[in-house]
């Protein structure tokens, strides 16, 4: 941490003693980005407004985002303020850069404000950097002509005075009023208080999911079981080696082993199927996939 105050306090020193542009200068610079890429003159032009990037990023320290990092999102909007700046509208740069400075800026914090996504829209914007402030002056007013505002009548006013929709205020309070925690904080300042992580729902098989799996499958292998032994022992042999091993065997391999045709060993297990699909006629229907 102090590492990086040291980093800021350098950073600012040195914007500090950069030059100070006047319009000629400012304009001769822009041109000269923009019409023949002259990385000098860019590197001139972002360094000379380099100190009004730092004090606009000094106005979100609040926030609590580190102050090296806002610097560096106030220098990303600048640059782009300087990319796309046009020197023919007649407009100082310093006019145009603080667009998209503060954009960049305000971009970064409601990006890292917290671990939830906090949207992005211009009325989402407008309300999570100005509710509370337009909330504390609104409750003032209320207080001085001695009125007693609820959270409801609160929210329609500041839809109204920041010109954005009710919905969009109530979604943004109740973003505003929480805060992240760890989920291995406990419930309770007791010393066998619970951690929150422990009231999460188990996305795993559930016990009861776990049994009723278990007495389903069991019950199929009995039935196979009983359909597997009234085959013969080569039926037996082929449906085994056909379907139950994890990399089945051909009917070729199979009819090289027991002397046959393919096409035998394919009749063979034909007839197999139709034996263990009569005996397990009316048993459930799951366990005829096997035979499919």
């Amino acid at each position: 941490m102090a590492l990086d105050f040291a980093k800021d306090m350098n950073l600012s020193r040195r914007a500090m003693k950069a030059e100070l542009l006047d319009a000629e200068t400012e304009l001769k610079l822009a041109y000269a980005w923009r019409d023949q890429r002259d990385e000098a003159a860019l590197h001139r032009l972002i360094t000379a407004y380099m100190r009004l990037a730092i004090s606009m990023a000094a106005k979100f320290r609040r926030y609590g985002a580190p102050m090296n990092d806002l610097i560096q999102e106030a220098g990303v909007g600048l640059m782009k303020a300087a990319d796309k700046f046009d020197p023919d509208r007649g407009v100082r740069f310093s006019t145009y850069a603080v667009w998209w400075i503060k954009a960049s800026i305000q971009d970064y914090v409601m990006r890292n404000w917290s671990m939830v996504r906090t949207g992005s829209t211009s009325s989402q914007k407008s309300l999570f950097f100005n509710m509370r402030r337009v909330q504390a002056r609104l409750e003032r007013e209320a207080t001085k002509q001695g009125q007693s505002l609820d959270r409801h009548q609160l929210q329609q006013m500041i839809s109204s005075e920041i010109g954005v929709p009710l919905h969009d205020v109530e979604m943004m309070d109740g973003r505003l009023s929480g805060s992240d925690y760890s989920l291995n904080a406990t419930q309770s300042s007791e010393d066998e208080g619970r951690e929150w992580i422990d009231a999460l729902e188990d996305d795993g098989v559930q016990a009861a999911e776990h049994i009723e799996h278990k007495h389903d499958t069991d019950q199929l292998r009995e039935w196979l079981l009983t359909a597997m032994n009234a085959l013969s022992d080569r039926e037996r042999f082929i449906v085994q080696e056909r379907k139950l091993r994890d990399d089945a065997r051909t009917l070729e391999s199979l009819g090289l082993e027991l002397g046959l045709s393919k096409e035998r060993i394919r009749q063979l297990e034909a007839a197999a199927f139709t034996k263990m699909r009569k005996n397990l006629e009316g048993q459930s229907p799951e366990v005829l996939q096997f035979l499919m």
